[in-house]
């Protein structure tokens, strides 16, 4: 088994005359976490579209797991092993958190009108099942929202519904978790609290490779194994957070010193 779980090579997105890709290449290993950062218009969500089969690329190849998973869908995508979050969040407030953790695993769940009338022993331990597995990763995070899985995600504060959108995520077992700037929004203090939560689910988790977008170098720099910086939608640095931090051209780019 290769020890690379995902592969950029020479991956390329343009929106008419803006390229919003040019040329990526890059790689994740497995059980690692990799910051992509750059600045705001460098490719970094695009990436995660492309990967996540929102987005065709135009050229280059995306490998997963040994497999060729340039242009698939995203339900495709989902069933091979690759879940994200978003930066803004894409919670159903009105639902409860066992609802909102579940919407995560609707691929895998039995929607046949058959088996939903006929079968009700079955749909009630499939129920039972996908509420053990919802609680059990909601209380990986907090004990309290473990308690109250059938209240609003609308009242909760905003770090509680990053946790419920990162436990959307890893409810169906993914290989690959994408974290789109999952500080958004957060205090200083519910930020560190995040971080100490993603933490805790690669220690859980060990096999998980995670990929995170983010602005706060300070999660960047607590989190993650190794970087890499965009700019314009190409790659220009690579390795240990110390090390892109001391590149001039991340600087330049990025931090915008001159």
């Amino acid at each position: 088994m290769s020890e690379v779980l995902l592969e950029f090579e020479g991956l390329a997105k343009s929106f008419g005359g803006v390229r919003a890709l040019d040329g990526l290449d890059m790689r994740v290993k497995r059980g690692e976490i990799l910051g992509l950062i750059g600045p705001n218009g460098s490719g970094k969500t695009t990436s995660f579209n492309v990967v996540t089969g929102i987005y065709t690329p135009t050229s280059g190849r995306v490998r997963f797991d040994g497999r060729d998973i340039t242009g698939l869908g995203a339900r495709k995508v989902y069933e091979a092993g690759i879940a994200r979050t978003f930066q803004r969040s894409r919670l159903c407030l009105d639902l409860s958190i066992f609802d909102n953790v579940m919407i995560g695993n609707h691929a895998r769940v039995n929607n046949g009108l058959w088996f939903n009338l006929m079968n009700r022993r079955g749909l009630r331990r499939e129920v039972e099942d996908g509420y053990a597995r919802a609680r059990e990763l909601v209380a990986g995070f907090s004990a309290d929202l473990a308690d109250r899985m059938f209240a609003p995600v609308g009242a909760l504060p905003m770090i509680e519904r990053r946790r419920i959108e990162i436990c959307r995520a890893l409810v169906s077992a993914p290989k690959l978790l994408l974290l789109d700037e999952p500080s958004a929004g957060m205090t200083h203090d519910e930020t560190a609290q995040l971080m100490d939560d993603i933490l805790a689910v690669r220690d859980r988790m060990g096999d998980l490779s995670i990929v995170i977008i983010e602005h706060e170098m300070g999660v960047i720099e607590r989190l993650t194994d190794h970087c890499v910086v965009l700019s314009y939608g190409r790659k220009i640095s690579e390795g240990s957070y110390a090390a892109i931090a001391a590149d001039p051209e991340v600087q330049t780019a990025y931090l915008g010193v001159d």
